[in-house]
């Protein structure tokens, strides 16, 4: 009954705010179910928020936050992050880490014919289910370089909306990617008008507005040698003490949600770019290949993925930690990013803290390129 309610408070909220001047709405607490008993409408929102705990049915707790303010305020203090629910109840979620004590199960489709890839969220074990859609991905080849413009929607890749969620850049070898959030650093960036920036808290950017986050390297296989690809990936805006016991990423310390502001751990443009250059010195995160081994029956390079692979490609990689110059602990043999084949056109992708599904996303993209030089 509850749920039902729910549909019916956002079209008289829609219905009323038409009617009501901007101060009416403002002195009435955005509209007449704001003076609801607090102590009731939190063990309501409470029960409700319980009771989802996949996305099918995380679209009523959205509901909930849309309804007014004082329903806002509520929401945003039970929905817990991504990394201590492991759940993606909001478009921000994905740009936020990833569960701490488990990897978070996706899948990525590949569309030859239109050069976009998607993202699902797996909402069982089993890949035969359609997922819950994350985030999408179209290839632009340019005469220096290959775009991959990511986008919050499955159809519209425009940079200058606010579905803009990044993009992802090559060189001209394709062995050295960048990767760029579109979102702002500023913080305090007030929610838009449209809808779709209320759920996702982004603002609308330029094609210029463009910040680097992630630097991603291929080493070249100059002398042919045998086994799979090897990558670096260099997270600008991950310090590397956050993978460390008791240790918190820039965006865990400033407890963001979807209603407050932009993450500030995003740096400026010209900030990331410094910074890039120097992230072993300033402790930013390195991830690099897991190493694997060489199966001598089947003849060749092993990997455990524990089942999520099950296709050998030279695309299939697990991403560590790298100790650099410390002692390697626990901490830099847990599996941070994972990647596999499963079907033609059908690729497996589990992630976990400190990076986001948007990260390891783009991560992911940057191994569909094909160079010859580093195979």
């Amino acid at each position: 009954m509850a749920i039902k309610c729910i549909a019916r408070l956002r079209s008289r909220r829609v219905v009323q705010d038409q009617l009501q001047t901007p101060n009416e709405v403002e002195a009435e607490g955005g509209c007449c179910w704001a003076n609801l008993p607090q102590e009731l409408l939190w063990e309501v929102l409470l029960m409700i928020e319980e009771t989802e705990s996949i996305w099918p049915q995380r679209k009523n707790v959205v509901a909930c936050a849309g309804v007014c303010r004082s329903w806002r305020f509520i929401i945003q203090q039970i929905v817990k992050l991504p990394q201590l629910s492991g759940k993606l109840t909001f478009p921000i979620s994905v740009k936020q880490p990833g569960p701490k004590d488990s990897l978070l199960q996706c899948f990525i489709k590949r569309n030859r014919s239109t050069r976009t890839y998607y993202l699902y969220l797996g909402l069982t074990n089993s890949l035969s289910d359609g997922g819950k859609f994350l985030l999408a991905a179209r290839k632009c080849r340019r005469p220096t370089c290959t775009d991959y413009i990511i986008s919050l929607q499955a159809e519209d890749f425009s940079k200058g909306t606010n579905t803009y969620a990044g993009r992802l850049r090559s060189n001209f070898l394709g062995t050295k990617f960048t990767v760029f959030d579109g979102q702002s650093p500023q913080a305090g960036a007030k929610m838009g008008k449209s809808r779709s920036s209320r759920l996702a808290n982004l603002r609308q950017v330029s094609p210029s507005s463009n910040y680097p986050m992630a630097h991603i390297s291929y080493e070249l296989n100059l002398l042919g040698s045998r086994g799979p690809r090897r990558m670096q990936c260099n997270m600008n805006t991950i310090p590397a003490t956050s993978i460390a016991p008791g240790g918190l990423d820039p965006t865990t310390q400033a407890q963001l949600n979807p209603y407050q502001s932009t993450p500030t751990s995003f740096l400026s443009k010209s900030a990331s770019m410094e910074n890039s250059v120097s992230d072993q010195k300033n402790g930013g995160l390195v991830l690099i290949n897991k190493a694997p081994r060489w199966h001598e029956q089947l003849q060749c390079w092993c990997l455990n993925f524990h089942g999520r692979v099950t296709i050998a490609s030279v695309k299939n990689f697990q991403l560590v930690a790298s100790p650099e110059n410390e002692p390697a602990g626990p901490e830099h043999e847990k599996i941070i990013l994972q990647f596999g084949k499963v079907g033609k056109d059908l690729f497996t992708m589990d992630y976990r803290y400190p990076i986001s599904a948007f990260q390891a996303f783009a991560i992911c993209l940057s191994s569909f390129e094909t160079r010859i030089a580093c195979e």
